[in-house]
């Protein structure tokens, strides 16, 4: 049985990862989870910084493809 794992992508990101490795793990593009993040970050009074930080320090960086 594979399991599917959330990883911050090493290959799809623009400051940690996190953002592209959400996109991955559930099939949708990068541009919007940024975009959607951004929005989320404005509406909340800026609470997703501290959210994305943490996110950064808890999920995994993705392993590398060894071929």
């Amino acid at each position: 049985m594979i399991t599917k794992r959330l990883y911050r992508s090493t290959s799809d990101k623009m400051l940690g990862g996190v953002c592209g490795g959400i996109a991955k793990y559930f099939g949708l593009d990068p541009t919007l989870v940024r975009l959607g993040y951004i929005a989320l970050t404005f509406f909340t009074v800026f609470s997703g910084i501290p959210a994305y930080l943490v996110m950064w320090i808890v999920i995994p960086k993705e392993p590398l493809a060894i071929e």
